[in-house]
């Protein structure tokens, strides 16, 4: 079922804000100021540092360039620090290995054993592998079947042929690995990221909520209380686990490289589909990331295969779509992103799949931002506008996914602020208010929003507010139109 109203009102037209978020992975050519304001330019709203390649004093070095380009342009922009993780690897072996079909390899956890063996990093390979089992080389590239073993080694039938290099990362598809959720290095990289004031930690290789109960555990000793954590989904084991991780995580990544790697590749659609409205029914932010635009590293237009794959995350609900090489290392950083804001502009005109009609607003605050979405659908609002302490109304108004209206949150705390930016829809700014009086606020972010254009004049805007008036609360919805007298003609509360 399509829903949405492409052609709900919104009086005199404005440029309609995209929802979807643009993420950025950062590379060694972003230690320039201009690089940074080209993806900026492009529409980038969270930048990933990528800790399986970026070096601290990278991260020491870009983070202050980011947040004052973000400080010049009045953007609130969050940084996503994503962890190497435990990684299996071949070890050194020099000249690479032409391997044929029907080959036997032979791969050894003793780091001294003499060619041909292949070394292994990981101690417990030969305790979690037995004859018939498979495992998988160099991202997918070679398939290997077990076909005898020792204390040490096992005895592999090469499946499908291929040229093995040095450090080579191996794959066991559905077998829990018997390796720490954070390595020394991610603990070492996180500790700088904390120092250099990250907003969201990706967290890799997630097999279960109890994986990111840990990372939870590691932030809350390391004074990163305010952090948030996003679970990457690897692996069967994350799949399988994946209702308990969403309930456990902050923000989910359908992390598509590793994911295709150990699940059947005509199964990876339906597993992203299915994280995806099982996110945002749940009111969790969901990114789709890996191989977004991937002929982009080298080439200046996408393929149209890869359109579809952009348009479908879009048109899925996702809250954020993810460049890795494509901004990192690749030739057209900023067509890239040129690119997903294109089409995903273009395919929110017309509408999602819908998922947000599963979701069940529980209790009377949840209950009013709901009330608040529906009455900006039906008006066409050129905005929600909402004050938020804790961020709960503007994550409830994002997984709603209002269908023209841009969620304008503020927010009173700076690094909440930089967190939102990550949620469907929203644009949430730092602002200072009080706990009772609102009025004079209100008019004051109408008027700003009308002398930079983001509404019309006579738009109609919806306002969700929260006073507390002595021990009381009172929450409330209003309709109003857009002008800098405040109320405006329209100034009804429901």
């Amino acid at each position: 079922m399509i829903i949405g109203n492409p052609s709900a009102p919104l009086g005199p037209k404005t440029p309609r804000a995209r929802r979807t978020k643009l993420i950025a992975t950062l590379g060694p050519k972003h230690t320039d100021s201009n690089a940074l304001s080209e993806l900026m330019d492009g529409g980038a709203e969270i930048f990933r540092l990528n800790m399986s390649h970026a070096s601290h004093d990278f991260v020491r070095q870009v983070v202050p360039k980011i947040r004052s380009l973000a400080s010049s342009r009045s953007q609130e922009l969050a940084l996503l620090l994503d962890t190497q993780g435990p990684a299996i690897r071949t070890g050194t072996i020099g000249k690479p290995r032409h391997l044929s079909v029907g080959d036997e390899l032979i791969l050894s956890i003793d780091p001294r054993a003499p060619a041909p063996a292949i070394p292994v990093n990981y101690p417990d390979l030969v305790h979690d592998l037995a004859p018939g089992q498979k495992l998988l080389v160099d991202n997918g590239v070679i398939h290997l079947e077990v076909i005898r073993k020792d204390s040490t080694s096992l005895g592999c039938r090469v499946l499908t042929a291929g040229v093995l290099g040095d450090r080579r990362h191996i794959n066991l598809p559905g077998i829990r690995v018997n390796l720490p959720a954070i390595t020394e290095k991610d603990s070492a990289d996180l500790l700088v990221g904390l120092k250099a004031g990250i907003d969201w930690v990706a967290l890799s290789f997630v097999r279960d909520p109890d994986d990111v109960i840990a990372l939870r555990s590691f932030l809350d000793r390391h004074q990163g209380q305010e952090v948030k954590i996003i679970a990457k989904i690897e692996d069967q084991l994350a799949v399988k686990n994946i209702l308990g991780i969403i309930s456990a995580a902050d923000a989910i990544m359908v992390a598509r490289g590793d994911l295709g790697v150990e699940c059947p590749y005509e199964e990876l659609p339906i597993i992203q589909r299915r994280i995806v409205k099982q996110c945002i029914v749940s009111m969790k932010p969901v990114i789709v990331a890996t191989h977004m635009l991937e002929s982009m590293i080298s080439n200046p237009l996408p393929t149209r295969a890869e359109i579809t794959d952009v348009s479908n995350a879009v048109f899925e609900g996702a809250d954020a779509i993810m460049l890795s090489g494509e901004t990192a290392t690749g030739n057209y950083p900023r067509a890239c992103l040129e690119v997903l804001d294109r089409v995903a502009r273009r395919i929110e005109r017309s509408g999602s799949i819908g998922y947000e009609k599963d979701i069940h607003p529980e209790g009377e605050a949840d209950g009013i931002v709901s009330s608040g979405v529906h009455l900006a659908n039906q008006l066409g609002a050129q905005g929600i506008l909402l004050f938020t302490r804790s961020g709960r109304m503007a994550r409830v108004a994002a997984a709603l996914r209002p269908r023209v209206s841009p969620i304008y949150a503020f927010t009173p705390t700076l690094s909440l602020a930089r967190q939102l930016a990550l949620h469907y829809g929203v644009r949430a700014r730092c602002l200072p208010f009080d706990r009772t009086e609102r009025e004079a606020l209100i008019q004051e972010v109408i008027a700003d929003l009308l002398t930079k254009g983001l509404v019309l004049p006579h738009a109609p805007l919806v306002i969700i507010n929260t006073s507390i008036v002595g021990d009381r609360i009172y929450r409330t919805v209003q309709a109003r139109t857009a002008d800098f007298s405040g109320v405006g003609a329209s100034g009804n509360s429901i």
